[in-house]
């Protein structure tokens, strides 16, 4: 197999870059630069790390605990990690199971009032005690073996139940960080750190948001990463280089929150909102994504130190009402 750049990867195998770069930050693949070649290359045994990554991913096994699976030679972690996980499912499945069940038992009995011209009140106490009282939870035959095929199309089955929020951001006034080249989540991160601390903003401003987004975001081979953080400040406060201080017009946009790291759930977000009846995609500045945005749900925490890394993103994608 041979050596690859970030961005042969990531159409080989359907990956975002932006992934790429999370999984190695978290040390999950690892890269490296040939001499005198300006971009980072990934190996045979890179490679393979990642396919077992994808595969792993698509069985929903969280990060961490792919973490752990990868290293641990002696198999014995990794065996207890899935065992754990078919624990969880088999409750999730359960959970289902009995909803689906009282669907059914709903579905019947309206089936019979309306043939029988009788109105039946389905959320009544004694009604529900009844239903839950006569279920019998079904048990599922599953397959021992399924294809990629088949693993892929289950998980955009389920990816396709994600929940969407519709939220609107108020207008603000923020400082940005940008960075384009190496690692910029991070440079750009560090450099908007470092501002924080300095005007103790956590102190002047404690409902203050942090949003990010690709800029530039490149779609052809050699062309170069930037990101670019934003965080709300007060309309006054004097902002010094490297930051720049700008406005965010805000707006209507759908939300979907995700946990870090989760960055393959934009592609399925995004077709959702192109498929909407009542919304659609409304492009506007900032143009690095498209105007989509990524906000750092608990900013507040991480930069008083109460945690050491982000947990939850916002995934927003600016939209309007059709016909408007």
């Amino acid at each position: 197999m041979e050596i690859m750049t970030i961005s042969e990867v990531s159409r080989n195998f359907d990956v975002s870059t932006r992934m790429l770069r999370y999984y190695e930050k978290i040390g999950l693949i690892s890269s490296s630069r040939k001499e005198d070649y300006a971009y980072r290359i990934y190996d045979e045994t890179a490679i393979r790390r990642l396919q077992q990554i994808i595969i792993l991913r698509k069985l929903r096994i969280p990060l961490k605990q792919i973490a752990i699976i990868l290293d641990d030679y002696e198999q014995i972690k990794a065996l207890q990690i899935l065992r754990d996980n078919i624990v969880s499912l088999d409750d999730e499945i359960n959970a289902l199971s009995t909803i689906r069940n009282i669907l059914s038992t709903f579905i019947n009995r309206l089936d019979l009032s309306i043939k029988e011209k009788i109105h039946l009140y389905l959320l009544e106490d004694n009604e529900l005690i009844e239903i839950a009282n006569a279920l019998s939870l079904s048990k599922l035959n599953l397959k021992e073996e399924h294809s990629m095929e088949q693993l892929s199309n289950a998980n955009k089955i389920i990816e396709s139940q994600m929940d969407i929020r519709i939220v609107y951001l108020p207008p603000a006034t923020v400082a940005s960080s940008h960075y384009i080249g190496e690692n910029p989540e991070d440079n750009a991160g560090e450099k908007l750190r470092k501002f924080i601390e300095e005007v103790n903003l956590p102190e002047i401003k404690p409902d203050f948001r942090v949003y990010g987004f690709n800029n530039p975001s490149p779609q052809r081979e050699h062309e170069q990463y930037g990101y670019e953080f934003w965080v709300t400040i007060p309309d006054d406060m004097e902002v010094s280089a490297p930051l720049e201080k700008k406005q965010f017009a805000g707006g209507l946009y759908a939300a979907h929150c995700i946990k870090m790291g989760n960055f393959h759930e934009w592609g399925t977000f995004y077709e959702c909102m192109n498929k909407s009846n009542e919304y659609e995609i409304n492009h506007r500045e900032p143009f690095g994504m498209g105007g989509t945005l990524e906000e750092h749900i608990n900013a507040y925490s991480y930069y008083t130190g109460a945690v050491n890394e982000y947990i939850q993103l916002d995934l927003l994608i600016p939209i309007k009402k059709k016909g408007e």
